[in-house]
């Protein structure tokens, strides 16, 4: 009978390290987010905004993986792009806030115009999981607009 339980409880381990590794390697990584702005970036400046944000905006596109999507905001708080609500698109957004009251979309801009390249952390809904994380997010200012992507912690 001990061996029965030990051997339960070692299998019961596996499964669950198992799983954890799975939704472990379902999170985009910081690298992969800097990485896919900068691919964003240059496609844009490749192909024009027109065709970069309208396949930003697909999310069967290549700039949707996962967790892992694109948005760009104009420096003036309007969506341009967004991989993960086509919805926002237009709208501007400057005075949102997260769940803690801040102003991330204000906050955003002003780093564009200021630093040009950062990361910024705030709380966001994650797509894939449906519940409010904190999410730190890459961008680079183009032009007169800030292309984002970011990574749940």
């Amino acid at each position: 009978m001990k061996l029965s339980n030990i051997g339960t409880s070692m299998a019961c381990l596996l499964a669950a390290s198992c799983v954890f590794s799975a939704q472990a390697q379902t999170a985009a990584t910081a690298a992969e987010a800097t990485a896919m702005v900068k691919k964003g970036v240059a496609f844009i400046k490749a192909n024009g905004k027109d065709k970069g944000h309208a396949e930003i905006s697909n999310k069967k596109g290549q700039f949707n993986d996962r967790d892992l999507y694109l948005v760009v905001y104009g420096l003036d708080g309007v969506v341009l792009a967004h991989g993960a609500n086509e919805k926002m698109i237009g709208k501007n957004l400057i005075d949102l806030r997260d769940v803690d009251g801040k102003e991330f979309v204000k906050e955003r801009v002003e780093m564009a115009k200021s630093k040009g390249t950062f990361w910024q952390d705030y709380k966001f809904t994650n797509p894939t999981t449906k519940k409010i994380e904190p999410k730190s997010m890459y961008c680079e200012k183009l032009d007169n607009a800030a292309v984002c992507g970011g990574i749940y912690k």
